[in-house]
């Protein structure tokens, strides 16, 4: 659908391409994406039910990875059925508004997710330099407070990009090279100036997702001067273990989203699907390993989810 003003054709439904280049090969691209979203649906939702279930589990790293597995259902749902809808269904039209709830739940819950992960950080720092006083500083009041904080962060700096969009005027195309939509791809095929999307775009990123991983760092240096002053070599091996899963959750999060931001930026000679590819790992990956991480790395999960699947 279309509407004309005096600017000439303005567009109200766009096409999604899919994986652009490979659309012959979208049904096989689809098994791995209906895979890994029905795995990381049944992973992260078992930890929940783990989690809330069992009160021995009712400590604060544990209550933070159960939101931790909440905000995977939501990113890995706001993009994978609408990607399998286009690979099986060839339903590439979305309309703006339809488009615009997408992307702020997608960009709204990387931030989350983001926030998240640093608050995990903070939590082993706790742990691990203050034992004695970690329970009664992380109290179930303060962890309600937290999460109350880094979901209103979160969708609170991705709400005025809802407004940033609305007001500009499509009239450049209605094709988006992508499984999903995007707040960038979305602003570029507009005819009107768009610096105020590119600027405001750039200090959420700044100010939330590049300033968790460097206090995410910061507290990682940390913990590990004080590991490393532990006397004992049993307990320092504890202390490193417990912060293992952590920091495989980290660098699979950070990591390939790092890696795409820089293909988009300078890989100028990458090809748009390696770079629609290597986006959609950044909302495949976590959701699916995250719980397979924590289930094999963490006995306390290991046990429960043991004795849930296979104790009568």
């Amino acid at each position: 659908m279309t509407t004309r003003n005096h600017t000439g054709v303005r567009h109200t439904v766009f096409r999604l391409l899919g994986i652009p280049g490979l659309e012959d090969q979208h049904m096989w691209i689809s098994i791995p994406f209906f895979v890994s979203y029905v795995t990381s649906l049944l992973g992260n939702s078992l930890l929940i039910f783990i989690i809330l279930m069992k009160r021995s589990l009712h400590e604060p790293m544990y209550l933070f990875l159960c939101m931790l597995a909440g905000a995977d259902i939501v990113l890995s749902t706001s993009m994978v059925p609408q990607a399998l809808a286009i690979f099986w269904f060839r339903a590439e039209e979305i309309s703006l508004d339809c488009c615009i709830i997408q992307l702020f739940f997608i960009h709204s819950t990387f931030i989350f997710e983001s926030g998240i992960l640093l608050v995990m950080a903070f939590d082993r720092y706790i742990a691990i330099c203050y034992p004695l006083r970690y329970t009664t500083i992380l109290t179930n009041s303060v962890i309600g407070k937290i999460g109350v904080t880094i979901f209103l962060r979160s969708y609170g700096t991705i709400f005025p990009i809802i407004f940033l969009i609305k007001r500009l005027t499509f009239c450049k195309g209605n094709i988006l090279p992508n499984t999903c939509c995007n707040h960038i791809v979305l602003a570029k095929v507009s005819c009107d100036d768009i610096s105020v999307n590119i600027w405001y775009g750039f200090f959420v990123l700044m100010s939330t997702v590049v300033l968790d991983s460097v206090l995410i760092f910061i507290s990682y240096v940390v913990i590990l001067c004080a590991v490393f002053h532990i006397p004992s070599q049993n307990a320092r091996h504890k202390a490193l273990n417990t912060c293992g899963s952590h920091v495989c959750v980290i660098i699979l999060f950070y990591g390939p989203g790092i890696f795409s931001v820089l293909a988009q930026r300078f890989g100028h000679h990458i090809l748009p699907h390696v770079q629609v590819l290597l986006a959609s790992v950044c909302f495949l990956a976590p959701p699916l390993l995250n719980p397979i991480i924590y289930g094999v790395k963490t006995k306390q999960i290991r046990d429960q989810v043991v004795h849930v699947l296979f104790t009568k």
